[in-house]
């Protein structure tokens, strides 16, 4: 079975803190409600809409694979069930930075320039490593 290396339920608190640069793509501000975690996330809002008040369960994974297996790095769409499956809005990247201060964890990860900003309690993030690729799902609950 896939092993999740984060999953929580967030709240979308803003929409755009900074202004839209972007035609077709938005970046939320969201925390979640289990752990606290305070996130930034850019989103393709074209193909995945999303507003102020929504809440969505987010979950970070190292494959898609259900049975946990590293993946080749490809992606065939259909040939087999996959955790992509349980989810509406999938993106592939990788983690390229982790950083600490003020007892805070930070980490940062692209998924082909869509970018994301995970930072809370360093305990919640512990089963992440630099370089790392990643799978960032999203479903609307």
């Amino acid at each position: 079975m896939v092993q999740l290396l984060f999953e929580d339920i967030f709240g979308v608190e803003q929409l755009n803190p900074d202004g839209k640069k972007f035609d077709k793509v938005t970046r939320i501000v969201a925390r979640s409600e289990k752990f606290d975690m305070y996130m930034h996330l850019d989103v393709n809002t074209e193909i995945y809409p999303i507003e102020a008040g929504d809440k969505f369960t987010m979950a970070l994974a190292p494959t898609l694979n259900l049975d946990g297996t590293p993946d080749s790095g490809f992606y065939t769409q259909g040939w087999k069930k996959s955790l992509a499956d349980k989810y509406e809005y999938v993106m592939h990247g990788r983690l390229y930075k982790i950083s600490e201060k003020s007892g805070k964890v930070e980490i940062d990860a692209s998924f082909g320039g869509l970018l994301m900003m995970l930072k809370g309690d360093p305990s919640n993030v512990t089963n992440f490593e630099l370089d790392q690729r990643l799978y960032l799902l999203m479903r609307k609950v």
